[in-house]
């Protein structure tokens, strides 16, 4: 308890401006970034950070509107390299195209689009409902649980291994492929050195490209994403590094930002126990809970972008060269744009409006996907359990990129009318 209780006491304002850190491991934890945010976003919103030692000199660009701006002006902020506050490794560089500016960002991204187009959307809409209800009904009642391992990864595993058409015995390689390639080395709880994140990023590689060879010699090629990469004009001759780096993307994309939604929302409803009360009324306020669920939980706290020119921002002179992160986890939090916005809210009027799945021509192109499997989990959920129990502390993971869970100890109380 003496941790958490130092934690919750925590004042950025006791800190000069140049001093605070916004790429520690455990920024996240313990809701500490909230205050620091705040403050930023008061006091100095496009925050100059120097001289870090891990990643050099970067803009923190804090206020709804400005993230806005730099997100949606590609032509002057390039996200060419990397969408970290890291630059490529150059020893081993893993090319993606959320990290490429058109024309080969709009390219790539075209190959693999129809995956989440509507009219596939709608035929995988029985395949998640059938996945949610063994997996909800295989949860034992009134015993402890991790809910972050038997529902969250256990459910976006599961979707993931549909859309490589992976194997699904071999579905958990597909978790441990995403945490080792977002994990933080320093923390050294997933991976301990870039060797071994190395290996077992070149682990991934050669089961996938035994995947591939198979698919791209079939004439008549399903509709997965290892055989869209495998025939698409513009993918079909990658290099190992790129198609790499694309299934990493695909991977954490479709991994990590559901998967800690599904968490945050149950924790979110027990900080909130009114908000519960509002959903046990009205199961119909799902609609609206599963963007506000987003909003809240923001599962990937900035993107990165660099500038192309010298330009002004706010007022800030921006150099060429010069790094933005674009803080969604604060512009989230805006109360000049979002009413209320430190509450959780269910039946907020405008749930949509937020940042969590950026804006531009790198809009995550998952979004719908990401939204109907929640929709669909809470409305099995609301079918079976009057109340899903938190009982002790969420362990957060130790990134400032990756805003998520590895535990969420909960009980299940089943419903009784």
């Amino acid at each position: 308890m003496s941790e958490i209780r130092t934690m919750s006491t925590f004042d950025p304002y006791s800190i000069p401006l140049d001093e605070l850190d916004l790429i520690r491991n455990d920024i996240f934890h313990h809701d500490k970034h909230v205050k620091i945010f705040e403050r930023l976003r008061k006091e100095d919103p496009i925050h100059w950070q120097k001289d870090h030692e891990n990643a050099g000199s970067f803009w923190n660009i804090t206020r709804y509107d400005d993230i806005m701006y730099v997100d949606t002006h590609h032509e002057l902020f390039s996200s060419d390299g990397s969408i970290v506050v890291d630059d490529q490794d150059e020893e081993f560089p893993l090319p993606m195209f959320i990290a490429m500016d058109p024309p080969k960002h709009d390219q790539q991204r075209k190959e693999v689009s129809p995956v989440v187009a509507p009219r596939n959307l709608a035929k995988l809409e029985e395949t998640i409902r059938l996945r949610v209800q063994n997996i909800l009904d295989g949860l034992p009642i009134g015993e402890e649980i991790n809910w972050v391992d038997l529902v969250s990864i256990e459910l976006t595993t599961q979707m993931l291994a549909s859309l490589f058409d992976f194997p699904f015995e071999d579905r958990r390689k597909l978790t441990r492929w995403s945490d080792v390639a977002t994990a933080d080395v320093e923390a050294g709880d997933i991976v301990e050195s870039e060797d071994q994140r190395r290996a077992e990023l070149i682990e991934c590689l050669e089961y996938f490209q035994n995947l591939w060879h198979e698919r791209a010699n079939d004439p008549n090629p399903g509709f997965d994403l290892v055989s869209m990469l495998a025939h698409g004009e513009s993918t079909k001759n990658m290099d190992p590094v790129e198609y790499l780096g694309n299934l990493v993307l695909l991977i954490v994309g479709g991994n990590d930002t559901t998967r800690n939604s599904i968490t945050g929302g149950v924790n979110f409803l027990n900080m909130f126990p009114k908000e519960y009360d509002k959903l046990r009324a009205n199961p119909s306020l799902i609609t609206t809970m599963v963007p506000e669920i987003i909003r809240y939980q923001t599962p990937l706290a900035y993107m990165r972008r660099t500038a192309l020119a010298d330009t002004k921002l706010g007022d800030k002179q921006i150099k060429k060269g010069d790094k933005l992160l674009m803080w969604y986890v604060s512009g989230n939090r805006d109360a000049d744009v979002i009413e209320q916005p430190d509450d959780f809210i269910i039946d907020r009027k405008r749930p949509r409006n937020h940042l969590s799945f950026g804006f531009g021509i790198h809009r995550c192109m998952g979004n719908r996907l990401a939204e109907m499997q929640l929709r669909i989990l809470w409305e099995e959920i609301m079918l079976r359990f009057d109340n899903i129990e938190v009982v002790g502390e969420p362990v957060m993971v130790r990134s400032s990129f990756v805003k998520g869970y590895s535990e969420l100890p909960v009980i299940l109380h089943k419903k009784t009318t």
